[in-house]
């Protein structure tokens, strides 16, 4: 059951980071451009799902003190990375039809892309997040 309660979270990560990227499109892109709007845009998706894993992982109850539960806190974290990289490039290829060489274009630091901080969140956010509530129960 906990994996298809991740699944679900993670489809509601998914719907979140998609409506981000459509009211980045429309609102901040043509007040500041789309390279601030990219950076500004990916920095509120990142705080979003921050909160959205606190939610999970406080609803779990998995603690970064159990070792079991650090072991199901990175799984979860390594699942929703991958299944974000699974849907970011084959939605972005075989349905919007962009070229790989644009979606590879946002994983550029150099050149102020900075959405691998949103693969980052959903990474090590477990784990963080587990650790912040483990403190917050002393």
């Amino acid at each position: 059951m906990f994996w298809l309660h991740a699944t679900l979270a993670w489809l509601g990560f998914a719907a979140l980071a998609v409506a981000c990227g459509a009211l980045r499109v429309r609102l901040l892109e043509p007040l500041m451009g789309e390279p601030a709007a990219h950076v500004i845009g990916t920095l509120i998706v990142c705080v979003l799902l921050l909160y959205g894993i606190f939610r999970f992982v406080r609803w779990t109850g998995l603690s970064a003190t159990n070792r079991r539960d650090r072991c199901r806190l990175l799984a979860l974290g390594l699942f929703w990375t991958l299944a974000t990289v699974a849907f970011e490039f084959g939605f972005g290829h075989y349905v919007m039809g962009h070229p790989w060489a644009r979606l590879l274009a946002d994983y550029n630091l150099l050149g102020g892309r900075i959405w691998v901080l949103v693969l980052v969140t959903l990474y090590a956010g477990p784990r963080l997040v587990a650790r912040v509530i483990d403190r917050w129960r002393k």
